[in-house]
């Protein structure tokens, strides 16, 4: 931007314009928060339900006859007061006031996989935290049947997730991941649309884990089991169904930590803007350098 001879500052003309855009529909916004709200519970929810058996197996029998491959709980045999733990495989690592052991309300320490300020309710109940579970479960299958149903009727789907070629491209695909490293966000009319990373990632967990943690929760249902018996034998077992939903919802959830992250560095107001009324202020004068 060149200044004035008399005062050093930049002409109004030489200012860089502002431009709102509109770039998301009001059914994505509106199927939008709906996710965060369930996908919140369903965390807070599914913790209370994991607490009440907090190990995972692999396979049909889990605690009768197969070694967990993951367990949180608390070593009472040592010496002293009892130590958390958390057992990856073979792995064991001390987690005392977080997994394994934490303080209650009262204050004191209580065996519990997950921490109450983590799990919905706070107390040990696992029926209410079952019925919060499978209400917002419901709901979140609802809601994204809407935003599917929508994102191919308005072409949302493939107008702004699908990726073209050139974003495919070796080149392209490295140079977006650098981007990203260095904390560089598109600008101007770049930021009018999802770049290559983002298109993928949305992709992977609306084809991929969002179906797998579906399906392995209906695997998981005995009603379900009755009606789709070779459910449970697609995922090698209700243990190995249970341990892939764990494991799909914890990836989900990393995804809307990191998604979260990205809107406060690229700028939470702008951004949050966007997905409340639909509109994006972009400068129509910047570049993605």
């Amino acid at each position: 931007m060149s200044e004035t001879p008399e005062t050093g500052l930049a002409t109004p003309s030489q200012t860089p314009r502002r431009l709102a855009v509109y770039r998301h529909a009001r059914v994505t916004r509106l199927t939008h928060w709906i996710n965060f709200l369930c996908v919140s519970m369903l965390l807070f929810s599914g913790l209370q339900i994991f607490n009440a058996h907090p190990a995972l197996y692999w396979g049909q029998f889990g605690a009768d006859s197969d070694p967990s491959i993951f367990e949180l709980g608390a070593d009472e045999s040592r010496p002293g007061p009892p130590a958390g733990f958390a057992r990856i495989g073979s792995s064991t690592f001390e987690t005392t006031g977080i997994f394994g052991l934490s303080r209650n309300a009262s204050g004191e320490f209580a065996q519990r996989g997950f921490p109450a300020w983590l799990t919905l309710p706070s107390w040990r109940d696992l029926a209410m935290g079952r019925r919060w579970h499978f209400f917002f479960a419901w709901l979140f299958v609802g809601n994204l049947l809407v935003y599917v149903v929508a994102g191919l009727a308005n072409g949302h789907l493939r107008r702004d997730l699908a990726p073209s070629r050139r974003q495919l491209r070796p080149g392209a695909l490295l140079q977006d991941i650098v981007d990203h490293l260095r904390l560089k966000f598109p600008r101007g009319e770049e930021a009018r649309h999802y770049n290559p990373l983002q298109k993928l990632t949305y992709l992977g967990v609306i084809g991929l884990l969002l179906p797998a943690m579906i399906l392995t929760g209906l695997a998981m249902s005995p009603g379900m089991d009755a009606i789709l018996p070779w459910l449970v034998d697609m995922f090698g077992g209700r243990q190995s169904a249970r341990t892939i939903h764990f494991i799909a919802a914890s990836l989900i959830v990393l995804f809307v930590c990191v998604h979260v992250a990205m809107v406060l560095l690229a700028g939470p107001v702008n951004e949050l803007r966007s997905m409340i009324t639909g509109r994006l202020l972009i400068s129509v004068e910047d570049k993605h350098e």
